[in-house]
């Protein structure tokens, strides 16, 4: 790939449908959610970094820039995007969610080759016809319009997509790739498979 990319693992939840636990740091086979992800992600990127609100210290362990928040009250994935944004020196970010121990090894590759032929805004991973919208590359230079999307006090990252030019990446040859662990009940099921 000729253009630099930032990878940045969405960790900055507050982890409500696990019960209010910080989802990255849940144990998976013996290692933290968070340290398969970065494992999976390293590879395909010229940087990592980690968007995360709690635990700070703990994810600063992992050898990556952590980045809290700009935006108060735990203001969802696109506020740690708008966070990676601010300080990005590399034209293109690709984000993805801590709670996704198996995501694609060619996950940035298909993404950007996509963004790049339709000369889109943003690149999104889709298995059949859902959107995993954290699983996205996205140009540096859309943080302005980010910056008044958040300002205006939107959250939702579908909203914020539908104002773009946005690519949809099919990764139907994979869909168990995107599995999320949402609850701890998904992840005990996850420990008992293996």
């Amino acid at each position: 790939m000729s253009q630099q990319i930032t990878g940045v693992v969405l960790a900055g939840g507050l982890g409500r449908r696990m019960g209010g636990v910080d989802k990255g740091l849940q144990e998976l086979n013996g290692r933290p959610m968070v340290q398969w992800v970065l494992e999976r992600l390293a590879p395909q990127v010229d940087a990592v970094w980690i968007s995360a609100n709690q635990n700070i210290q703990r994810y600063g362990e992992f050898g990556y820039r952590v980045l809290p928040d700009r935006i108060p009250d735990f203001a969802g994935p696109l506020a740690g995007l708008h966070a990676a944004l601010t300080v990005a020196e590399s034209p293109l970010l690709v984000t993805v969610p801590c709670d996704s121990p198996f995501l694609p090894s060619d996950l940035v590759a298909r993404l950007h080759a996509a963004l790049e032929s339709q000369n889109a805004d943003l690149a999104v991973a889709r298995v059949g016809s859902q959107l995993h919208r954290a699983f996205c590359l996205v140009r540096r230079e859309l943080l302005p319009e980010l910056e008044a999307f958040l300002g205006s006090g939107e959250r939702k990252v579908g909203l914020w997509h539908a104002s773009l030019n946005v690519v949809e990446v099919g990764f139907d040859d994979q869909p168990e790739s995107f599995g999320n662990i949402n609850t701890l009940e998904e992840l005990q099921a996850l420990r008992q498979a293996d």
